[in-house]
């Protein structure tokens, strides 16, 4: 009992005299733990806007934007508008933005219609004047439009060809929405269709890639990818040219092969997070795969961009931030919508920042003590006008100089946009988040 009573004054004595040392104050700046993780490291880009010359390429009237601009044939690298946007008319399609329920569908338009797809899964085609023409809803009889979320659109030759959450793809007559052939593809697809050659190319699941016939709607083949639990909603449309389709997976793989037999050339991850950010647990590719001459562009949800070779899949360059919607290139530059709600040009080239300008983050709160849980959406670029256009769901579509990214215009939405902004003979279109679809010339 008296050898534990003396150890115990003995510690207690070492504590005292150790309380009592003076504390060693090492030389150096002070750095909070977050700002280090935060600023510096690979991952720290503040390089500064340099205003360079942008090569724009003329504005083209074209008649239609009737796909995905992730494949060149599809993409209007400028199309004409007008220097002011000034509202036409809107019209609803359907039922808005829910809790439960979102639109995730972008409108295309062709042959003098627009289609669109609210949140309950209802396709509507509307006149270019805004005129209602048919609608079709893509939930089976025996489910509920709350049990899956909408697909994508593509048009071709006539026919408008729609995903589904509850696993359908599906062949309508684009003039009267007549139903043509539904191709069950066993998963839930909520990407848009890419259709070229005589194939419809779709991914499902966020793990299976499918080439299925435009005429009767019957497989062609299939590729396994791998799928992730940590995704957004909607997956990448099929990238396609002349010989390749390159898809996108759940898990941050992009998958190059032939499109004609499928035959798969290689795959790349795209790996690597911004540190410090919970929004880098997401590691899906929400930078679309877009093919630019020989190069692929893409990016995923957590803080990287990269430029892969065409035909090996080599990377090309990476750059430090993330996109959370398709880049658009053009004149030797990538723009994007950056992870931070930044819009970003990047040099083609070698991927190093040249410019990028804030757009809206957080909306605000009444209380300030309160924890920021809500944040704006900031839809695009795409590149109309020779301007770039973001549409956002805070109420505001904003054009920005390509050479500076200074703001040059702002034109308000009515409840926000909800779906990229489309350009077609002069007149934009967009979905708002009250389910309206809106025209502006």
């Amino acid at each position: 009992m008296q050898t534990k009573i003396l150890a115990a004054s003995v510690l207690a004595l070492s504590v005292l005299s150790a309380c009592t040392e003076r504390e060693i104050i090492l030389p150096g700046e002070r750095l909070g733990v977050r700002e280090v993780l935060q600023e510096t490291g690979p991952d720290a880009q503040d390089l500064g806007n340099v205003t360079l010359a942008a090569n724009v390429p003329a504005a083209v009237n074209n008649g239609s934007w009737a796909q995905s601009h992730v494949s060149p044939w599809s993409r209007t690298t400028n199309a004409a508008l007008s220097s002011t946007l000034t509202p036409v008319w809107s019209t609803p399609i359907g039922q808005g933005d829910k809790r439960r329920a979102r639109i995730i569908t972008d409108p295309v338009v062709a042959d003098g219609r627009v289609f669109t797809v609210d949140s309950a899964g209802r396709v509507t085609a509307t006149s270019t004047n805004g005129e209602a023409l048919w609608t079709y809803s893509l939930v089976p009889l025996r489910d509920d439009a709350s049990q899956a979320l909408a697909g994508g659109l593509a048009h071709s030759n006539g026919r408008l060809y729609v995903t589904s959450g509850f696993g359908t793809l599906t062949a309508l007559d684009a003039s009267s929405g007549t139903e043509i052939w539904t191709q069950r593809l066993q998963n839930g697809a909520t990407g848009a269709p890419t259709v070229f050659g005589g194939l419809v190319y779709v991914v499902a699941g966020d793990s299976t890639a499918w080439a299925i016939e435009e005429e009767d709607g019957r497989v062609r083949w299939e590729s396994d990818g791998l799928g992730d639990v940590g995704n957004v909603a909607g997956a990448a449309p099929p990238a396609v040219n002349n010989t390749h389709v390159v898809f996108s997976f759940g898990s941050g793989a992009v998958q190059g092969a032939f499109r004609q037999g499928g035959l798969r050339l290689w795959s790349a991850d795209i790996v690597g997070a911004r540190r410090g950010f919970a929004i880098a647990l997401v590691d899906d590719i929400t930078g679309y795969p877009v093919i630019d001459g020989n190069t692929v562009y893409a990016g995923n949800h957590s803080g990287r961009v990269v430029a892969l070779n065409i035909n090996s899949g080599e990377r090309l360059w990476t750059a430090q931030h993330g996109a959370l919607e398709p880049v658009w290139p053009a004149g030797g530059s990538v723009y994007l919508v950056s992870d931070l709600n930044q819009l970003i040009r990047l040099d083609a080239t070698d991927g190093t920042q040249i410019w990028a300008v804030d757009l809206p983050g957080y909306e605000p709160v009444r209380r300030p003590q309160r924890r920021r849980d809500s944040a704006f959406t900031n839809h695009g670029p795409i590149m109309a006008g020779g301007r770039l256009i973001v549409a956002s769901s805070d109420g505001v579509i904003r054009s920005f100089d390509p050479a500076s990214g200074d703001l040059i215009s702002e034109t308000p939405i009515r409840s926000g946009a909800t779906t990229r902004p489309v350009v077609a003979n002069g007149t934009l279109y967009v979905v708002s988040k009250n389910g309206t679809l809106h025209a502006y010339r």
